[in-house]
């Protein structure tokens, strides 16, 4: 009898959202911290999410030519100072292997060193394959880097284990992160609208400075804390809005912030036509 009264006062949730809402109220009681917290709603959108909706498509893909003398290329690896690197043999279209950078201290050891035989294997999986799927199967096979192919079996694009583990933990820096990377990067023009791609923690001053565009105020609030202020909630990727004479697309976000965004103009022109 006891355990059925309990059930009536305090019923166990039916369904997602009333689990974050029990999960929501421990934590303004304290009894789980707000990081905890967060890691809980990331593995809940992990499951929601594919690997379309976070690789990183094919055209922003750090790629060496191994058909080229490792000289001409070595100064990327540096620069980019990723662990792993999508190899092609002077076809742009063909992902031969993997090259792991840690391989090149044999070449520069001075040891017997053939580089199509240091590529690891590729592996590919669809763009429609959910992240809890290919966080377990990288887990299962010990790999840590994936190309993700279209419907047409053409690359369009790669997915790495960390990039799963940012949507439930958050940003992931190591040694090589820098602070001082560019938070605004002007984009190609598209027809007369300039676009900017700029990173979440960027303040709304630092928007202005650089680009002479206005977000509501100038002021020391991120644009990641001004669009999750907008929205209501943290946005996921693909999430767009406008604001005054500006578009803002969400680009990346985890289940913490927002950590990427495309900005783009809009001129009075095509929102005339659009009404």
């Amino acid at each position: 009898m006891f355990e059925k009264l309990t059930a009536l006062i305090s019923p166990e949730p039916e369904n997602r959202a009333e689990l974050l809402e029990i999960l929501t109220e421990a934590q303004e009681r304290n009894l789980i911290d707000a990081d905890a917290l967060a890691m809980i709603e990331g593995v809940f959108q992990v499951s929601d999410l594919c690997a379309r909706d976070i690789m990183v498509p094919l055209a922003q893909m750090d790629v060496i030519d191994i058909s080229r003398p490792i000289d001409e290329w070595i100064h990327q690896v540096l620069d980019t100072a990723h662990s792993r690197f999508p190899a092609i043999d002077d076809d742009p279209d063909k992902i031969v292997g993997v090259l792991l950078a840690k391989d090149l201290l044999r070449y520069y050891a001075g040891e017997t060193f053939e580089l199509k035989t240091m590529l690891r294997p590729v592996t590919y999986i669809p763009e429609s394959k959910r992240l809890n799927v290919l966080l377990r199967d990288f887990r299962a096979n010990r790999n840590h880097m994936a190309m993700v192919v279209d419907e047409y079996g053409a690359v369009a694009g790669l997915i790495t284990i960390e990039d799963v583990l940012e949507q439930i933990v958050g940003d992931i820096d190591d040694e090589y992160d820098s602070e001082e990377e560019d938070h605004v990067i002007a984009l190609d023009y598209k027809g007369n609208a300039k676009r900017w791609r700029v990173k979440g923690t960027t303040t709304l001053a630092q928007f202005y400075e650089e680009t002479g565009e206005l977000l509501k105020e100038a002021s020391d609030r991120t644009l990641g804390e001004f669009v999750v202020s907008h929205l209501g909630e943290i946005p996921h990727k693909g999430d767009e809005f406008d604001w005054e004479e500006l578009h803002i697309e969400v680009l990346r976000a985890d289940a913490t912030e927002v950590q990427l965004l495309q900005i783009e103009q809009i001129i009075p022109e095509e929102r005339d036509s659009e009404d």
